[in-house]
């Protein structure tokens, strides 16, 4: 079993940055792409962003493409998805979740249900001013 736990969430001003931060329990992370989700108060989880294994293809929604980067440190254990330019509607909470069901050099912004990934617990990003 996988454990991933995700940090660095907050309140920042329309404008700010944060970067968040997953970490896994196992060195067997580097076996998994890994995509970041999120969930604001009454709406549906969507993809943000995801990483292949390796690192080699990376994705992004539209609606963040321009403002987030991603990257991972397989020997480390952790990815990181720093956000920038971020604005109110980016207030959700983050999860970081590892795809099972993905081959591990591919990734996929797709929710593929809940029980094809290994989760984190979230991190909540508010941005506000």
């Amino acid at each position: 079993q996988l454990q991933l736990v995700e940090s660095g969430g907050g309140l920042v001003h329309p404008g700010g940055s944060l970067r968040l931060s997953c970490t896994a329990s196992a060195s067997t992370l580097s076996d998994y792409p890994i995509g970041w989700f999120r969930q604001a108060p009454g709406k549906e989880l969507e993809g943000v962003s995801c990483i292949s294994n390796e690192g080699k293809l990376i994705k992004f929604a539209d609606n963040v493409k321009s403002r987030f980067t991603l990257s991972r440190d397989n020997f480390k254990n952790t990815i990181y998805l720093e956000m920038n330019s971020l604005v109110p509607e980016d207030t959700a909470v983050y999860y970081c979740a590892a795809d099972m069901s993905s081959s591990p050099n591919l990734c996929t912004l797709e929710f593929r249900g809940r029980r094809a990934y290994y989760w984190g617990q979230g991190t909540q990003v508010t941005v506000s001013s």
